[in-house]
């Protein structure tokens, strides 16, 4: 675990009348600007959380810095313009919460895609259906690993215009796409896919600035059952200035983190998949075990891409919330945390900050979230 000190000041030293005192003063005056330096680089403020929903379709909802951007959110894909029904079956989503409007310092997530191999088809061994070519929808690409879908899809699909583009580091996440398949197996007996997951520290310039990117991928093969189709799932991105990627990695862990579904989005999303793609689902209870595996499928895979993506902050911390008595899972970068009945959270290394007392939040109804107790306490 990190840990931050902090410098307290405690008391002032009054000086009285003397042929010294000027002399004292202005070594107390540089002790005490010493100190305040000292506590000014060592302390973190409190930092202000806001539950947002997804503007587009309010299909979920996470913690916002405050003053932070949303930019985008659901999209569908029309058929009659994709040329197929492929990608129009599932809700798209294309999101990202940004400090600034450049995106200086970023969290984005990028669409789950469906393509289509065509190499162990009779058309594609003739050649009728070369790479980069329509079908049903789909763009024919042979199965690409993780790393080559990142740095031949994704990226430039998030940074069109970036130049210098320079991959720092790699890393394959064997054992996430391993639990991701555990997962799916567990909700779909009968599946034949496979997984390969990674991710890809990428250095590039964009606008005449300098980036440093983490990017990551899980590339889910259909096989036997889909015929060639694969896709990528739990696609995303975070950015900052050179150098600056650590700085930031503790704001979009909690971010990244706190993602929570709207189960009536999520109940009438399985509804409109299942008519769309002529699934059967007839009942409410079906639709209803269905949303539950989602959901607690979308927690366990949060969880994990926090473990393999900030290296630095693998140790989370489980609070109690105040108003529902619920457990939630959050940092352990600052000493104390703060929730109000709206969902919104604030962390802070301040033993005495009382965001009830703060002129610059106007609330009062904030209350302290306490870490759960553990067995025996």
């Amino acid at each position: 675990m990190k840990k931050l000190s902090i410098i307290l000041l405690m008391s002032f030293v009054m000086l009285g009348c003397s042929e010294n005192s000027e002399e004292l003063k202005a070594n107390n005056n540089s002790s005490i600007q010493q100190t305040k330096k000292e506590k000014g680089k060592n302390e973190k403020p409190p930092i202000i959380f806001e539950r947002k929903s997804e503007p587009r379709e309010n299909a979920f909802s996470l913690l916002v810095p405050k003053g932070w951007q949303i930019d985008g959110g659901i999209f569908r894909v029309d058929p009659t313009v994709q040329g197929g029904p492929s990608q129009s079956i599932a809700a798209k989503l294309d999101f990202a919460i940004k400090k600034d409007t450049e995106g200086s310092v970023m969290i984005r997530w990028l669409p789950d895609v469906l393509f289509f191999d065509m190499r162990n088809s009779p058309a594609g061994q003739m050649g009728l259906f070369p790479e980069g070519i329509n079908y049903q929808g789909m763009t024919v690409y042979n199965l690409m690993n993780a790393e080559n879908f990142i740095s031949r899809i994704a990226f430039p699909y998030a940074h069109p215009q970036a130049q210098n583009v320079q991959i720092i580091e790699r890393k394959n996440l064997q054992t996430f796409a391993s639990q991701y398949a555990t997962w799916v197996k567990q909700a779909m007996p009968y599946t034949t896919m496979s997984y390969d997951a990674a991710y890809l520290k990428i250095q590039y310039s964009e606008a005449g600035k300098v980036y440093d990117e983490y990017l990551l991928t899980l590339i889910e093969n259909w096989g036997q059952l889909g015929a060639g189709m694969w896709g990528n799932k739990e696609t995303f991105l975070v950015r900052a200035p050179q150098g600056e990627l650590e700085k930031w990695e503790s704001i979009f862990s909690v971010i990244q983190n706190s993602v929570k579904l709207n189960i009536n989005w999520l109940m009438a999303e399985i509804k409109g998949q299942a008519a769309r793609g002529e699934i059967a689902a007839n009942t409410q209870k079906e639709i209803e075990r269905i949303g539950r595996e989602i959901t607690e499928h979308k927690q366990k895979t949060n969880a994990e891409i926090n473990n393999d993506m900030f290296l630095t902050l693998t140790e989370q911390e489980e609070y109690v919330n105040p108003y529902n008595n619920e457990v939630e899972t959050g940092t352990n970068q600052w000493k104390h945390r703060w929730v109000n009945e709206s969902g919104d959270v604030i962390y802070t290394d301040e033993e005495s900050y009382d965001p009830n007392i703060d002129i610059n939040l106007n609330s009062s109804d904030f209350k302290r979230s306490n870490i759960r107790k553990r067995f025996p306490n």
